[in-house]
């Protein structure tokens, strides 16, 4: 397995963010009892055919482990795209699927199929938090139960990872910062199809939505409570 692609912020992009807030970083650190790593995706059906989805699932992990030892949440998404047969978004699957993609999707992310559910290597735990969507984002209150659930947890800080970048786990780092949580990507636990794609979703974040880190950079801000930085 390999691993994944590391990343570099565009220098146009770094140019415009000094000129926009005179700093690189949008947050300083994030308190671990107030803070949720979120995974997005992460499921059999979409995992499985993607060799760099597959590849961040260690740094998923590392970082989910160290989220619990600190006092910081898991929780993770899943997409569910049908109930019995029927979609639960149908201009989705009826107008950017063939009728054969559109069933295939639908039914392999019902819930209780054995696409929907999380990929066998990651590390979930009972006391993490378990949510569902029905939407790329995962922070559309009508079409997804995680605000809420977190909300009730009292976090108000996010760290996003798994797939796809510019896809589900953008849209849904975009609106988590308009619903007031604080964001941050990580970039070596994100994934997409192509390197391109990743790497589109980062330079758009960055510049109006949250912080784009690394995995040892998250770990190295999220510090113990009642603890310094040194």
């Amino acid at each position: 397995m390999t691993s994944p692609s590391p990343y570099e912020m565009p220098p146009y992009v770094i140019d415009r963010v000094m000129k926009k807030r005179g700093r690189l970083r949008v947050f300083e650190r994030f308190e671990p009892r107030e803070t949720a790593l979120v995974v997005i995706d992460m499921q059999k059906f979409y995992v499985s055919d993607v060799p760099p989805a597959v590849a961040i699932v260690p740094h998923i992990n590392k970082l989910a482990a160290t989220f619990r030892a600190r006092g910081g949440h898991v929780a993770w998404v899943s997409m569910t795209a049908g109930d019995n047969g029927r979609s639960l978004w149908p201009i989705y699957h009826d107008y950017f699927f063939t009728k054969e993609n559109a069933a295939r999707h639908r039914d392999n992310l019902t819930a209780g199929a054995d696409g929907h559910r999380i990929y066998p290597t990651l590390d979930v735990q009972p006391g993490d938090i378990m949510a569902t969507k029905s939407r790329f984002s995962a922070f559309i209150p009508s079409r997804s139960d995680l605000p809420e659930k977190l909300t009730a947890a009292g976090i108000t800080n996010v760290v996003i990872v798994g797939m796809l970048t510019n896809m589900c786990c953008e849209t849904s780092a975009r609106d988590a910062m308009m619903l007031d949580f604080r964001v941050v990507m990580v970039s070596d636990a994100n994934a997409a199809r192509f390197i391109e794609d990743h790497n589109i979703g980062f330079s758009t974040v960055f510049q109006s939505f949250g912080d784009v880190l690394t995995t040892d950079e998250v770990i190295d801000d999220l510090v113990l409570e009642g603890t310094s930085r040194k």
